[in-house]
C-alpha cells in the first residue's frame, strides 16, 4: 500500500533522471528529529547492523515507497502551518545518505520553497572519493543542521557495535568542522556497550574539538520497543536480555558530555548559513 496517493500526472517525472526516493515511513508531526516540529521522512537502506536498532526492518535497500522530491514536498507542504518558524523537513532511516541523489532533489527543491532542512544520519557511507564526495558537497548547500550519530568513540568496540568502522564518520565530521555545518550530536546510551565513563570522556572530549559546529548535544537512552520487529522477521535480538540504562546512569552520561554547554539550537530559528 502507498503511502498517500497523487496523481500522476501532477508530478513531473522525467523517466531516467528524476531520482526516485525508496521510503519507509513518514512522521507528519515529529518532535524529536531536530527543531521545532517536522516531517520526518524514514528512508529505506541501512547497512549498518547497530545492535540496539530499533527499526531493522529500514534494513533492506531499493525497496519501500517509489516517491519522488515532489511528491513528497506536496504532502509535507499540507502541513506546514505547523512547523513554525524552526520546523520543516528532516529526512532519516535507515540511513539516509545511501540515497544522496534523491536528498539533494528534495532539499535543493524544498530550500526554493523556503523549507528547512535537516539531515539525520550515521555517516556510514561517507567518502572523499568522487564522485560521492561532490554530490555530498552540494547537498551541504541545502542542508540547515545535521543530526549525527556518534555511536562509539573506539574503532574497534564501534565496528562490535554496528559491523562497520567509524573513521570515516569521524571524517564528515572534520569535514563539517572544515566548512561550518551545523550539528546536533546525539549519543545512544546502551548497558555493557555504550555506557562506559572512560569512552563518554573520551566522546565529551571530541566534542569539544568540533565546538564551534555543535549546537545540541543529546543521551538517548536504549530502549527494547523494537525487540517485537526482530522476531516478527526471524532475527536474533542482539542484546536480549539488556535493559534500558537508568535515569541516574542517563544523567551521568549528560554530564561527562557536557550536554548544558551545548545551547545554540535555542537561537534558532536563526539557522546557520546553509
Amino acid at each position: 500500500m502507498k503511502i498517500f496517493e497523487q496523481e500522476q500526472s501532477s508530478v513531473a517525472v522525467a523517466e531516467n533522471t528524476t531520482p526516485i526516493g525508496y521510503v519507509h515511513s513518514i512522521e507528519t508531526f515529529g518532535s524529536v528529529d531536530g527543531p521545532g516540529i517536522r516531517y520526518v521522512l524514514f528512508l529505506q537502506g541501512c547497512r549498518m547492523r547497530c545492535q540496539f536498532c530499533h527499526n531493522p526492518d529500514t534494513w533492506n535497500q531499493g525497496v519501500g515507497d517509489e516517491l519522488t522530491a515532489d511528491q513528497v514536498l506536496a504532502d509535507a507542504e499540507r502541513y506546514k502551518a505547523f512547523w513554525g518558524k524552526q520546523g520543516g523537513i528532516t529526512t532519516s532511516g535507515g540511513e539516509a545518505l545511501l540515497q544522496i541523489d534523491f536528498l539533494i532533489d528534495l532539499f535543493k527543491k524544498a530550500h526554493a520553497k523556503g523549507i528547512k532542512t535537516c539531515l539525520d544520519t550515521c555517516g556510514q557511507p561517507f567518502t572523499r572519493k568522487q564522485p560521492w564526495f561532490g554530490k555530498f558537497e552540494e547537498l551541504m548547500r541545502y542542508t540547515d543542521v545535521s543530526l549525527v550519530d556518534i555511536k562509539q568513540i573506539n574503532p574497534r568496540e564501534h565496528k562490535r557495535l554496528t559491523g562497520w568502522s567509524n573513521e570515516n564518520i569521524f571524517d564528515m565530521l572534520s569535514y563539517m568542522l572544515e566548512n561550518n555545518k551545523h550539528v546536533w550530536i546525539r549519543h545512544v546510551l546502551v548497558p555493557q556497550r555504550t555506557d562506559f565513563d572512560t569512552e563518554l570522556i573520551q566522546i565529551g572530549n571530541y566534542i569539544k574539538t568540533i565546538a564551534p559546529i555543535v549546537d545540541k548535544v543529546e543521551v538517548l537512552p536504549y530502549h527494547t520497543m523494537g525487540v517485537s520487529k526482530y522476531k516478527e522477521l526471524g532475527i536474533d535480538y542482539p542484546l536480549d536480555g539488556i535493559e534500558p540504562p537508568t535515569q541516574a546512569r542517563v544523567k551521568n552520561a549528560e554530564k561527562l558530555l557536557h550536554t548544558t554547554d551545548y545551547t545554540n539550537y535555542k537561537n534558532y530559528p536563526n539557522y546557520p548559513k546553509a
